[in-house]
């Protein structure tokens, strides 16, 4: 990942925790590729964060970076 991408991903990271989705969000490394990024949210919220983070997605153009599970 470029050093641009890995800006909009923090920037996606800081912005969840800045509108109170969550407190942390946990980062666990799958391989040299990889890394997982995680976090809990109020199940009341869920659909709000989806619908944040799709958003995201699209304008920043990481479909190829992001994925949710």
């Amino acid at each position: 990942m470029d050093a641009l991408k890995q800006n909009k991903v923090i920037r996606l990271k800081g912005s969840l925790i800045s509108k109170a989705y969550n407190e942390i969000i946990h980062i666990e490394d799958q391989d040299d590729e990889f890394h997982i990024n995680s976090f809990e949210t109020d199940p009341r919220n869920r659909n709000e964060v989806m619908q944040y983070i799709e958003a995201f997605i699209g304008m920043e153009n990481l479909s190829d970076t992001v994925s949710l599970k």
